[in-house]
């Protein structure tokens, strides 16, 4: 049997798309593990063996660059595989989790991924400052903030977002409700047919919850490309699977202040002559950021899998 590289694309449950080179061409090829693994993620490269013209078994996936996931108390939900960037879209109505978009910059960081927050709906002119003032703080941490508009300035969206994208493997995630599907189909053309084809191959039905996919990027000059991986709005992002030492270093401004504690294993919670908790006295830490802190902290404490 022939064996071949591929990119997975897609991604339903044990079900996967793989974008390949075949003897006909590029082709997309219906996946499935052997057994019952499913540990594979959009944006995993892949070795498939073929099984039919159109179909493959992934024998194994190749060591990945950077993995960003989701993890509750009982189980992990992988996002995408070897992305290097991560773009958080929020929008001035509706509004939108600070809880949410705090959690991914810090699993970003934790996965070494750069993080950009995408402020869309700039147009709703009367609600424009208070969001920015929202997102002062996470520009303050050097997070940085692209202002677009996708559907009142689509041209000025990607004059913007284009430059950012290129040569880099981009993963939009999102609330519903923020315009990140707007934002996918202005820097994707035909992202919706896509999306269509996938669905039928994946076999995934017009009644199905909505899945992952990466589509490839051009400019509009096509002198730059780059991929764009699309996530299903989600409300929540659990971070159970980061470990104290990974949690301390992903808030970035703790660096400063790490190791500077009167106690070695300083939990940075409630401990006297803690650097960090003196840091917050002095505002040198946000409140807000440190209850997250400790809300993490919580969480990884309880994790059963």
């Amino acid at each position: 049997m022939t064996t071949i590289t591929g990119t997975i694309i897609a991604a339903h449950g044990r079900h996967y798309l793989a974008s390949a080179v075949t003897d006909a061409g590029m082709q997309h090829l219906q996946c499935v593990t052997r057994g019952k693994k499913s540990n594979v993620a959009v944006g995993d490269i892949v070795q498939l063996t073929l099984t039919s013209t159109d179909q493959a078994v992934i024998e194994s996936i190749a060591e990945r660059k950077t993995l960003l996931y989701r993890s509750d108390q009982y189980k992990s939900k992988l996002l995408a595989a070897n992305v290097t960037q991560l773009f958080i879209v929020v929008a001035t109505e509706p509004g939108f989790s600070d809880d949410l978009i705090s959690r991914a910059l810090v699993a970003a960081d934790a996965a070494g991924i750069t993080a950009h927050i995408v402020l869309n709906k700039t147009d709703v002119a009367h609600l424009l400052e208070k969001t920015r003032e929202r997102l002062a703080m996470y520009a303050a941490l050097g997070y940085p903030i692209h202002e677009v508009s996708a559907r009142a300035q689509p041209e000025a969206a990607c004059a913007t977002l284009a430059p950012l994208l290129a040569g880099q493997s981009t993963i939009l995630i999102g609330q519903s409700g923020m315009g990140k599907s707007s934002l996918i189909n202005l820097l994707v053309p035909n992202a919706d047919i896509t999306t269509r084809e996938i669905s039928t191959a994946l076999d995934t039905g017009k009644h199905t919850t909505t899945f992952t996919r990466l589509y490839p990027y051009q400019s509009v000059s096509e002198a730059d490309t780059g991929t764009i991986i699309d996530s299903p709005g989600f409300q929540e992002f659990g971070l159970y699977h980061l470990s104290e030492g990974m949690l301390e270093r992903a808030f970035r401004e703790f660096s400063p202040h790490l190791g500077r504690c009167k106690y070695y294993n300083c939990h940075h919670v409630i401990e006297p002559g803690c650097a960090i908790l003196a840091a917050v006295e002095k505002q040198h830490i946000t409140p807000m950021r440190h209850a997250l802190y400790t809300q993490l902290l919580h969480e990884s404490s309880q994790t059963l899998y």
